[in-house]
């Protein structure tokens, strides 16, 4: 697995949603947003680019956040699954809207909206040019959906993990409160860690560190991001591993 964008680009990627993204900053599903996502991968599809999607439910719940609130973790993280699913299901239809193939793959079991996730299944997908989503996360708590993306990334082998956010890539600081705040154009895994830069939870670096995947962070919001990362552009981020250096 490679580390280098070339300038063919990447022929299997994982593109990671933010949820809070899907509700356009409010409660619940924007429609305007989500059919801009669709129509950006659909573009991508058409070139022939197999792509999977994680998307978080931050825009319903943070299991994380509802257990500071007094509520038992292990349920809030679950609601937050579901969360996710209601993400999957409404680009599923913006997704199909554009006359891509899609199947939703849900970690939990729930048969009448969602395939059980099936890492072969997932694949042979992708290879017949269907965009397969990633519904419930992982299906364990206390586990983000960036694991989630870091995990289906390595299991179906994907060239790299596509970061998607609402800043332009990795920054020594936000930039969004410190106007001194500089990009990295490149860094390692390990300097993300050691940082403690807030891009991802450790725990989905730290597995893309030991196996040498790498992450490009850009920003969502720019149109036509998304065919420019998977292309090898050099937009946001790229977070590696350069070959000869240990990754752990």
């Amino acid at each position: 697995m490679t580390a280098e964008r070339s300038e063919g680009g990447y022929r299997r990627v994982l593109l990671k949603l933010g949820g809070e993204m899907f509700g356009g900053g409010a409660v619940g599903v924007d429609p305007d947003v989500v059919h801009s996502v669709a129509a950006q991968i659909a573009g991508v599809v058409r070139t022939g680019v197999q792509m999977a999607v994680v998307i978080g439910g931050g825009n319903y719940f943070r299991g994380a956040e509802l257990s500071q609130r007094g509520m038992d973790r292990d349920r809030a993280d679950y609601m937050a699954m579901l969360g996710t699913v209601m993400n999957c299901l409404a680009l599923q239809d913006f997704m199909e809207k554009e006359g891509i193939p899609t199947r939703v793959q849900s970690a939990i079991t729930m048969g009448q909206v969602a395939e059980p996730y099936v890492p072969r299944r997932a694949e042979r997908h992708l290879e017949k040019g269907r965009v397969v989503i990633f519904a419930a996360g992982v299906g364990m708590p206390y586990f983000s959906t960036d694991t989630a993306a870091a995990q289906r990334a390595l299991e179906i082998g994907c060239d790299a993990v596509l970061m998607a956010k609402a800043v332009d890539g990795v920054y020594t600081a936000d930039p969004k409160s410190d106007p001194n705040a500089e990009m990295f154009h490149e860094i390692t895994h390990r300097e993300v860690l050691e940082r403690g830069l807030r891009v991802a939870d450790a725990t989905a670096f730290s597995l893309c560190m030991d196996n040498n995947m790498p992450i490009i962070v850009f920003n969502l919001l720019t149109e036509g991001n998304i065919a420019r990362a998977v292309s090898g552009e050099r937009i946001g981020t790229l977070v590696s591993t350069p070959a000869g250096l240990p990754s752990a």
